[in-house]
């Protein structure tokens, strides 16, 4: 057994004993020793348990396996992408680079729009459309080596992408708070079981994919089955799924005295969205979400050139190393569910000034193993992270913007994306990328610490 197997044995191990933690203090309990308990206070916390043990709704439960799904399907042709273009398809790296720069600059253009439309339209219809776009952005990118269809897979790519991380979540919050009493339930553990959801499935698509390429002798098996997988979610989505719709859509639908006072829903909602996006505590969420989401992609790009810089191997085992991270991913979302909510905001300058610290060290690392552990560490952070952004970001913004404003606060990431990509050129520059991520984290924890104050 090599070193990074049993790292990756290591890491398994721990995820196993955090799950089984986690049935503990689920099914755990007995009394506290409160002699002055009335009947009528253990019948209502007997309720509150038999509530918190209750299983989501059915469309709960239809969310959780759709977002395994799309997840599913993102993951497995992520890691065979770069390797596509330049092996099967004979793309030169300038190119290549350009095609990810496009994506990117996709994703920024449609989020300043596609987060309004899906409110307006409706959220299902918004998902629906992420199935039909990413599915045809498999399809291009195998189809044909030909550039131009690979640019349009690339826009397709990025369309996609913002609808992922902006329409899906706001659909989710919003049918939580409609079927649980309108608060939602417990968000928190939503957020984390997605968080843990989507560690688990990026393990088994790693695996999967690897496999796929064995069996099929191609890089495009990946990209087929990824394309298969967004039909069965269209499928559950059109069929499972109810729609919802932000401010504007609902009045749309339902009618308004908008017309008798001349005023648009659409100018109002503008308004609110405005006043949202630059309030102190939204500016600090999404300065926050530029710079870690940022410092995450950079960190996909760069984290092999660094890891190879100080490796006497001829060649890693990217593979378990990259099951290695996902591993350390899903035992912070695991241990994320035991945090209590009303630690959310700490817990997040926890995260980002910890992430900066290991960017720092990652800069120039001293050892092959001890950047290993550094980069599983930031890997840690960003398991924590998505279920702890979620949870605030849910509770400062309103059901009837949310697809808005999610969808403005991934505008300034993909340019903060293409900027760092255009700027550093090739993987030999990681050390100075890492050090100015580590700074911008410092800034935007300082940020956040002053707008919760």
């Amino acid at each position: 057994m090599n070193i990074y197997t049993a790292n990756l044995a290591g890491l398994l191990a721990l995820c196993g004993a955090l799950f089984a933690a986690q049935g503990r203090r689920t099914t755990g309990g007995g009394g506290d020793g409160n002699d002055l308990d009335t009947k009528e206070n253990k019948v209502t916390r007997q309720k509150k348990n038999e509530i918190e043990m209750t299983k989501p709704p059915p469309s709960q439960r239809a969310f959780l396996v759709v977002y395994a799904l799309v997840m599913a399907a993102d993951w497995l042709q992520g890691p065979y992408l770069y390797s596509l273009y330049r092996e099967e398809h004979g793309v030169s790296p300038s190119v290549i680079s350009t095609l990810f720069t496009t994506g990117f600059v996709s994703g920024a253009i449609s989020g300043s729009f596609i987060g309004s439309v899906a409110d307006r339209r409706g959220r299902k219809a918004a998902c629906l459309v992420f199935c039909v776009a990413y599915a045809a952005s498999c399809i291009l990118t195998v189809s044909s080596p030909a550039v131009p269809l690979l640019f349009l897979g690339r826009v397709l790519g990025g369309l996609a992408t913002s609808l992922l991380f902006t329409v899906f979540e706001s659909w989710m919050v919003t049918d939580a708070r409609r079927h649980v009493g309108g608060e939602g339930g417990d968000l928190s553990r939503t957020f984390g079981l997605m968080s843990t959801l989507n560690s688990v499935v990026a393990i088994l698509s790693g695996v999967s994919s690897e496999w796929l390429v064995g069996v099929a002798g191609t890089r495009k098996a990946p990209f087929a089955a990824s394309a298969g997988l967004l039909v069965v979610a269209f499928g559950i989505i059109w069929t499972q799924w109810q729609e919802n719709y932000g401010e504007t859509g609902t009045k749309t639908k339902t009618g308004s005295d908008d017309k008798k006072t001349n005023k648009s829903p659409v100018d109002g909602n503008s308004k609110r969205v405005w006043a949202v996006l630059t309030s102190p505590r939204v500016l600090s969420l999404g300065l926050a979400s530029t710079v870690f989401e940022g410092s995450m992609y950079l960190f996909v790009f760069f984290w092999t050139p660094a890891l190879k810089s100080v490796s006497s191997s001829p060649d890693l085992p990217y593979g378990v190393i990259f099951a290695s991270f996902m591993a350390a991913t899903l035992a912070s979302s695991l241990a994320f569910s035991m945090v209590s909510a009303r630690h959310h905001a700490s817990l997040l300058l926890g995260i980002l000034g910890g992430s900066a610290a290991c960017f720092f060290l990652s800069a120039k690392p001293a050892s092959e193993q001890s950047a290993f552990w550094v980069f599983c560490l930031f890997e840690a952070a960003v398991g924590m992270y998505w279920p702890c952004m979620g949870c605030l970001r849910g509770g400062l913004v309103d059901d009837g913007i949310r697809a808005q404003v999610y969808g403005m606060l991934r505008v300034p990431l993909n340019v903060f994306v293409v900027v760092s990509l255009l700027l550093t050129g090739n993987g030999d520059a990681y050390g100075n990328v890492f050090l100015v991520s580590a700074t911008l984290l410092l800034a935007s924890s300082g940020a956040l610490w002053i707008a919760g104050r």
